[in-house]
């Protein structure tokens, strides 16, 4: 039997593939199974660093349910590091066309591209960025624009691996959710079981093949008490939203990140912004979230972080992160108020970060098939990705779980 420890982008493509093969899995998920439109309860709380309990020091976006992340993604569909990987002596390439294929990764029609998408596309392409309608793993057809994509959509018409999980136990997987991993057990470097707490009962399944998927925190926790050195770096692509007024634009209806503008060390997506809206109110309450027109501004960052044994995330960014969102901010501001959003009322998010990874990198904690040192235990999250993406790593973190699942059925199962 197969041990699956998650339910992300990871996991439940393994647990999927594999239950599709026939072979017995179980999935353990730490969250509840939920409807997709209540996903945006299950955000955890701040991680922040515990020597500055009483500052801002860090703002982290996770999940903890059904679908992990995913669930609450805005549905982008991006490629990202291929050549990068490629020089690890990965090529992705096949497993890129599959995965954009099952997801159906398409650009979406004019009639869910709202009128400050389209502003923000055409005044990037005035301004010299080679601006795009985002790739996305959205159906048209069931999709009705609200502007709710990060709170789980309510009509559930973008893909989330939640999808992939109810796929694996219509094929036979078995799915045990409310389980919080402690630690993968073992015995002359191979594995003997996988312990965990559920209704507060220690409990335990024995095994000799696991795939840890648990998310590039919880992962790196769990290596850790499993007697694996990780956790010693740690990337969090940080990102600001930039936005200012213009009147009955309407956007905070809109479909969120639906056009994407990639620059040299940045990329600028339109994504309405409650924080923007409630710093203008604060000075002129007449404002309504309609007036609000902002743009997400993402980088890659220098992955100067931890994550220790106790789940407690140590995160510093460096002054080159910082010029880079400075960059990513001046180009945002350009494009707005080209759009005509009014200069003299723009702001700025608070600093914070999202999908976090690099804790058990390829070359570090892991090989290129994604095995670490314990025989028989594999890790598929975003734990394993060397760099900072700056980009949504989703279609990066499932081509990599399915080169993993085609090894596992070709060379390691069988």
């Amino acid at each position: 039997m197969v041990i699956v420890i998650g339910t992300g982008a990871g996991g439940a493509i393994i647990a999927m593939e594999l239950a599709k093969a026939n072979i017995p899995v179980t999935i353990l998920e730490r969250g509840p199974y939920i409807e997709s439109k209540d996903s945006f309860e299950y955000y955890d709380m701040k991680y922040y660093d515990k020597r500055f309990e009483n500052t801002n020091s860090l703002d982290l976006l996770k999940t903890t349910c059904i679908g992990g992340s995913t669930i609450v993604a805005a549905g982008n569909g991006v490629r990202v590091l291929e050549d990068e990987f490629k020089e690890l002596g990965i090529d992705l390439s096949e497993e890129y066309n599959e995965i954009e294929e099952l997801l159906g990764i398409h650009q979406m029609d004019d009639a869910h591209i709202g009128k400050g998408t389209q502003k923000f596309i055409d005044c990037a392409n005035e301004l010299g960025f080679d601006a795009i309608k985002m790739p996305k793993f959205i159906r048209d057809e069931d999709c009705k624009p609200c502007g709710k994509c990060s709170f789980g959509c309510p009509r559930d018409a973008k893909w989330s691996s939640k999808d992939f999980v109810d796929i694996a136990v219509e094929n036979g997987a078995e799915l045990i959710t409310g389980a919080e991993v402690i630690k993968i057990a073992t015995a002359n470097k191979s594995i003997k079981s996988v312990e965990y707490i559920k209704d507060g009962k220690d409990k335990s399944i024995e095994s000799d093949l696991v795939i840890l998927a648990a998310g590039a925190i919880d992962s790196a926790v769990i290596l850790q008490k499993s007697g694996i050195d990780a956790g010693n770096k740690l990337f969090f692509d940080p990102f600001v939203s930039v936005g200012g007024v213009l009147k009955d634009i309407n956007f905070n209806s809109e479909t969120q990140m639906n056009g994407l503008a990639v620059g040299k060390e940045y990329i600028l997506a339109p994504h309405f912004s409650s924080f923007i809206a409630k710093y203008i109110k604060e000075t002129d309450p007449e404002i309504e979230d309609k007036d609000i027109l902002s743009i997400m501004v993402k980088v890659p960052d220098d992955m100067v972080g931890t994550v220790d044994s106790e789940g407690n995330v140590f995160k510093f960014n460096t002054i080159d992160d910082i010029r880079r969102l400075a960059q990513g901010s001046a180009a945002a501001g350009a494009i707005l108020e080209k759009a005509g959003v009014d200069p003299t009322t723009m702001t700025s998010t608070v600093f914070r970060g999202a999908h976090p990874g690099g804790t058990a990198a390829i070359g570090e904690v892991v090989d290129k098939n994604l095995k670490t040192e314990i025989d028989g235990l594999y890790v598929s999250d975003a734990s394993v990705i060397p760099v900072s993406p700056g980009k949504p790593p989703i279609l990066l973190i499932l081509a990599l779980a399915l080169r993993l699942a085609n090894h596992l059925k070709e060379e390691v199962i069988n």
